[in-house]
């Protein structure tokens, strides 16, 4: 507990005792020393509030509080020392009741701190001992056994490891880690004990980095607090002037003390703290710290959000788009080769495609011989097949470029996609498309930000202008700044500053200097002590963008509460004043009364703590989230088979073109029909109770049954094929309707992404 808290629990401690001795003096009928006790209870608080004021004073600050040390002293000085004890305890009790009002505030911000681990295991020479995490260095292998927190970063030298990483980025479920993957300090082993290899000293490493913004998140004053004292002062020409014309009115002194006691400006001292220090805890709750006040009351004046684009809007590497096949080939079996191979190199494409692979369940084969071209691709023995994966210019070179080879490199360009081609024995049977794209929260995090009151969104990026257009249109965002450095993006900042608040949301060491700049500067996904943290006001531990707009909502709750208890409380006071004006209200009275909405106040200020109502009144499990996407996982395998055959119809021959529309119509009745009952039959009806409004199902409905009237009718082409022609037009039919399908169905389930990660992240 700092000296000051201390320092203002003793002085409520005296003002307690000197009062109760007092009023016990004076039922022994000794008014005398009642006297003396209840003046002794006063003066320490007036010598304290006395050092207090001019102490700001000499800072340049003047608040609202002089009118309590012109109160206590009128009423020692007009020989009424109840009433200025009465006041000494409102006053000091009311700053301890902030100090616990913050407390309880902080409590989540300091559970962060209190996990910080002090010490580590050390393997020496076979043997384990026990050091202090500031003497590990980088190089030294730790020991971290069951249910330990990691102490510094580093990375898995065990088989495996499974962590919960809770604590650094809000998500529950635990992770697996196998060997070589890094690990971050603070995550909490939720394994068995393994083994870990020092990358980072505990100063530099994650969990000291979340420390030090923790504590600036504790220490920080926010612009509103001095804002609120500025209204406040208000109050003192104000409450002098009403003590006058109570003076006047009835050429009585204690009626203007009474007026000057009920006036003390405790709720207005008291209000805006607590708010927004509430507030900052309740972010800090959902894996976002807030480095004080400040920025929080930044953050509730927004008007304009800038993002950056790559690892900020999307997913900032490489993923699969598309796979592209030649005529007779099958997606399954492309991927299934290209990410065989592409195990062998360490690659970010490699590993990217090999990532797909493994999500879409497919059992990857050990590559033999392989040969890696850099910049160029691989070659390799998979099963005793030649297999190559590679550039345009490695695999098609010297060869005719086939039409579907044309059309996949087409499309690679309309969606400013690479593009890896894979050969068996030479023979190019399809590519692979891949491409930076949108995170699965993305859109949701724009609309967030439009009903919370945002009302210009812009993307400024060093990407190109292609690629920048595309997530913009897509977004529907007010803005692109492409092919923009790190200085321009401080242009941009400062440009857009001048017109109204801003905020700049970026995730890299890029992104720092513009984070600096802005009024607000939100480091998405950061590791504590990175250029961009450090740089930034807040910082979202967790790696999702709906968390930029979930800031602001929690920010704009806080203001409103400040403000509301502000008001309040200036409204209560000078109705007391009114009161005690009229004679209604004696000084001692008056000071009780004051007393009650200081309480009033406190509890106002702390409901920031929690979320507003509105809300749904539930959440989806996180374990029937990750079953509804892996369940979409494997509808796209199919939706990739249908592209494939979509392409494979346009030269296919009438025979052909029979058999893989009726494989079409066979995936869309048992996969794609099936998912989508089973959704409107068993998954919408468990949303409905978690969506705030479950009006917005309807629309969600609404593509059911277009995906279902579709299949119908591809249903009908497949029944017609052994009775009709197969004709240029029937195939071209079918072609559309096989499509349509696998368009809809891609959006409608990225769609449906959106509201799980929406209801599962609460």
């Amino acid at each position: 507990m700092s000296f000051e808290r201390v320092l203002r629990s003793a002085l409520v401690a005296i003002a307690i005792a000197g009062l109760t001795a007092g009023i016990l003096a004076a039922l022994a009928g000794r008014t005398d020393l009642a006297d003396l006790c209840w003046t002794l209870a006063t003066v320490p608080v007036v010598a304290g509030l006395a050092v207090s004021i001019v102490r700001d004073f000499l800072a340049g600050r003047f608040g609202v509080d002089a009118i309590a040390l012109v109160s206590m002293s009128a009423a020692l000085a007009l020989g009424q020392p109840l009433a200025g004890a009465v006041v000494a305890l409102m006053y000091s009790g009311g700053n301890v009741l902030e100090d616990i009002a913050v407390a309880r505030a902080e409590h989540d911000l300091r559970s962060l701190v209190d996990r910080a681990p002090r010490e580590a295991h050390r393997c020496v020479d076979g043997r384990i001992e026990e050091v202090l995490v500031g003497t590990v260095a980088v190089g030294d292998r730790l020991l971290v056994r069951a249910g330990e927190v990691v102490p510094v970063d580093g990375i898995v030298s065990s088989v495996t490891a499974v962590v919960d990483e809770s604590a650094l980025t809000g998500e529950p479920i635990p992770v697996a880690k196998t060997r070589g993957a890094a690990i971050l300090s603070g995550a909490l082993n939720a394994g068995e004990t393994f083994e870990m290899t020092v990358t980072a000293v505990a100063g530099d490493s994650t969990y000291a980095g979340i420390v030090r913004l923790v504590t600036a998140a504790q220490t920080a004053k926010a612009p509103f607090v001095r804002l609120a004292d500025r209204y406040a002062l208000v109050f003192l020409p104000v409450t002098l002037a009403l003590a006058l014309v109570a003076w006047l009115i009835s050429a009585d002194p204690l009626r203007s003390l009474a007026v000057l006691v009920a006036a003390t400006p405790c709720p207005l001292i008291l209000a805006a703290p607590v708010a927004f220090i509430a507030g900052v805890a309740r972010a800090a709750r959902r894996g976002i710290l807030v480095k004080g006040g400040g920025p929080l009351e930044a953050l509730a004046r927004a008007h304009t959000v800038l993002f950056d684009k790559t690892g900020t809007l999307t997913v900032g590497g490489a993923r699969l788009l598309s796979v592209e096949v030649a005529p007779g080939e099958t997606a399954e079996e492309v991927l299934l080769l290209g990410a065989s191979l592409e195990q062998a190199s360490h690659h970010v494409i490699a590993g990217a495609i090999v990532q797909a692979g493994t999500e879409r369940g497919l059992h990857l084969k050990l590559p033999e011989q392989v040969t890696e071209a850099m910049g160029s691709g691989l070659h390799g023995v998979i099963e005793g097949r030649r297999v190559s994966a590679g550039s345009r210019e490695m695999i098609l070179a010297g060869s005719q470029v086939a039409e579907w080879a044309t059309r996949a490199i087409r499309r690679a360009s309309w969606r400013s996609a690479l593009i890896v081609f894979v050969a068996v024995e030479g023979r190019p049977i399809g590519a692979l498309l891949l491409a930076d794209e949108l995170r699965s929260d993305t859109p949701r995090a724009i609309r967030l930000l439009r009903e919370a009151g945002i009302a210009r969104i812009v993307m400024v990026t060093g990407d190109r202008a292609g690629a920048a257009q595309a997530i913009g249109a897509a977004l529907d965002l007010d803005s692109v700044l492409a092919e923009r450095v790190p200085s321009d993006k401080v242009d941009a900042v400062r440009s857009e500053q001048r017109l109204n608040p801003t905020i700049m949301v970026g995730d890299g060491i890029n992104d720092a200097p513009a984070l600096a700049a802005a009024d607000v500067g939100i480091a998405l996904g950061a590791r504590g002590a990175s250029a961009s943290s450090e740089a930034a006001d807040v910082v979202i531990l967790a790696d999702r963008l709906d968390r930029v707009g979930e800031a602001i909502e929690i920010a704009q709750r806080a203001r409103r509460i400040a403000i509301e208890s502000i008001v309040a409380g200036m409204a209560l006071s000078t109705l007391a004043m009114l009161a005690a004006t009229l004679g209604w209200l004696l000084p001692v009275p008056a000071a009780i009364v004051q007393e009650v909405i200081d309480v009033a106040v406190i509890l106002n200020a702390l409901r920031a703590l929690n979320p507003g109502r509105g809300r749904a009144g539930g959440s989806m499990t996180a374990a029937a989230g990750h079953e509804l996407h892996r369940s979409h996982l494997e509808l796209i395998g199919n939706l990739d088979r249908l592209r494939s055959i979509v392409d494979e119809l346009d030269d296919a021959s009438p025979e052909r073109a029979a058999v893989i529309i009726a494989e079409a119509n066979k995936l869309v009745q048992d996969q794609v029909v099936a998912h989508e009952r089973d959704d409107e039959g068993h998954v919408y009806p468990q949303l409905a109770t978690v969506l705030r409004e479950s009006h917005g199902l309807s629309a969600m409905s609404r593509a059911h049954r277009e995906i279902l009237h579709l299949a119908r009718l591809l249903a009908r082409v497949a029944e017609d094929l052994p009775t009709e022609k197969v004709d240029r037009y029937l195939v071209r039919d079918a072609q559309r309707l096989i499509e349509a399908v696998e368009t809809l169905v891609r959006l409608h389930t990225a769609q449906e992404e959106d509201i799980y990660e929406a209801v599962a992240a609460r």
